[in-house]
């Protein structure tokens, strides 16, 4: 009898997180279903952190979690990569900057081990789906800027001109491997693929108060023993097949904890079936996968993991279909 695991593909339920920057878009223009009239912020797609444990939503196992299928069949799921992974790899997101996000630098493996025991290190890369006119994203060091630059703007609450910046445009993808200083707002949608962590040190916070006059915590001396001060301006890859350029096929992002690939095609193509535990998100378009287990519908918004030990399986677009494909490096 076939594992399930090898069957099909994985899909989880939405976990919908209110944020003070937060706003409607998650469900105007990804179809989430926002539960209350809050702002809502993040909805995390794939997660086996211990803030949140993905609820498979549809399929043989369908009501078990991501942590669940981790103890119960790792191989399956990650293949060689189950030697050295006890957690989930990647912590997959969407994230609507209506308003601005701290400034902000998340530790790697070094500095989480001193900083923040018990949770990992986190690199990540995000995927510009939408913006608002004034939107920027703020993006590593500017030239010159040193730890005691830095520290005299944060006492200025001028660190916005310690940091390069750039207005965002749909189809820009901004690799911020874990040290780099980054922040974004102004009305930015975004997918986000991350390691599994939350560890974030938040710098400065736009001086922002909420309706009691509290602003919220600061992790200045932490943010700052984790900030790689080589890291310069840091310039984004634009996938133009998300605006409906010709090319098919674009590579974002390779690093040592995930591949990105951008992908749009209106021709049937495969993804999986080669031992490579991998992930779809669907950005543009609609179509059906079909696995050896049946056919499910494809809509924006929706984000399907492929086991390493999974069959191949067919995306048919109905028109054009577009996304990332993400994929764990052997």
């Amino acid at each position: 009898m076939m594992n399930p695991l090898q069957a099909g593909p994985l899909c989880f339920r939405p976990f919908l997180r209110p944020m003070v920057w937060g706003g409607r878009r998650l469900g105007e223009k990804l179809g989430k279903e926002l539960p209350t009239d809050a702002l809502y912020g993040e909805s995390w797609e794939v997660s086996d952190h211990p803030l949140h444990r993905s609820v498979v939503a549809v399929g043989p196992y369908a009501g078990r979690t991501l942590r669940d299928l981790m103890e119960q069949d790792r191989p399956a799921l990650l293949r060689a990569a189950a030697r050295t992974c006890t957690v989930f790899p990647w912590l997959v997101k969407f994230l609507d900057a209506h308003d601005w996000l701290s400034v902000q630098v998340h530790p790697d493996e070094e500095a989480v081990r001193r900083l923040w025991p018990g949770e990992g290190s986190k690199t990540e890369a995000w995927f510009v789906l939408d913006v608002l006119p004034g939107a920027r994203i703020y993006a590593g060091l500017l030239p010159g800027v040193d730890e005691a630059a830095f520290r005299t703007a944060l006492a200025k609450g001028t660190v916005a001109e310690c940091l390069h910046n750039f207005e965002p445009r749909p189809g820009d993808c901004v690799f911020l491997p874990a040290g780099t200083v980054h922040a974004v707002g102004g009305g930015v949608l975004i997918a986000e693929i991350q390691q599994t962590s939350d560890a974030t040190f938040r710098l400065f916070d736009w001086n922002r108060r909420d309706a009691q006059g509290k602003s919220r915590t600061l992790d200045i001396e932490k943010g700052l023993a984790s900030i790689h001060w080589d890291q310069g301006p840091v310039t984004p890859v634009h996938a133009g097949a998300y605006q409906g350029s010709a090319c098919k096929r674009q590579t974002l992002v390779h690093c040592r904890y995930f591949h990105l690939e951008y992908v749009s095609e209106n021709e049937p193509f495969g993804c999986g079936g080669k031992g490579v535990l991998q992930a779809v998100l669907v950005l543009a378009g609609a179509g059906r996968l079909q696995n050896a287990d049946g056919e499910y519908a494809l809509r924006v918004g929706q984000t399907w993991v492929l086991p390493a030990a999974a069959l191949a399986v067919q995306l048919r677009p109905e028109g054009r279909l577009g996304g990332l494909v993400c994929s764990l490096p052997g």
